[in-house]
């Protein structure tokens, strides 16, 4: 490595695609693969910043980073499903039914995991949209684009469903 190089730099043009066929292997799905490698070299550029030397095997550490991603997001899916199968049946004081309730948590599930997880975040958890898209590790302006995108798939599928706004 050169003296003015920028070690996650090397790092993510030496290994990205390895740490991505990694991911793509444990998830089986492109997209979540790519926004997991993304968070692994994310990751690794903070701390790579902040160390004095590189760790003895780069590649090993980054396997290890790309698995405990990999692991945390099982966890958060875990949790969103969990946060999505007790949605309340009544929303604010006002009951609408259990066929509205119903209605509305197939439409959510039914949202791809990213949206989901946006939509979980934002409506159940009552998150700002800032720490959301830290969280997620995207700008906050792309969050709140998902967010209106997932709002109004869930709004159309209500609507399929004969239920009107």
């Amino acid at each position: 490595m050169a003296k003015d190089s920028n070690p996650a730099e090397d790092a993510y043009r030496a290994h990205r695609a390895q740490i991505y066929k990694f991911l793509l292997r444990k998830t089986g799905d492109p997209g979540e693969a790519e926004e997991l490698t993304q968070r692994v070299f994310a990751d690794a550029a903070a701390a790579l910043s902040r160390a004095e030397t590189t760790p003895s095997s780069l590649t090993g550490w980054l396997y290890a980073v790309a698995d405990r991603r990999f692991v945390d997001e099982l966890r958060r899916r875990s949790r969103d499903e969990r946060l999505v199968a007790n949605m309340p049946a009544s929303v604010g004081g006002s009951d609408y039914g259990p066929a509205v309730a119903h209605a509305i948590k197939r439409a959510v599930g039914a949202l791809p995991h990213d949206h989901r997880r946006l939509v979980v975040m934002k409506v159940l958890e009552g998150r700002p949209f800032a720490e959301i898209a830290t969280q997620v590790g995207i700008s906050e302006a792309a969050c709140k684009m998902r967010f209106s995108r997932a709002i109004k798939r869930v709004r159309k599928s209500l609507e399929d469903e004969g239920f009107e706004p």
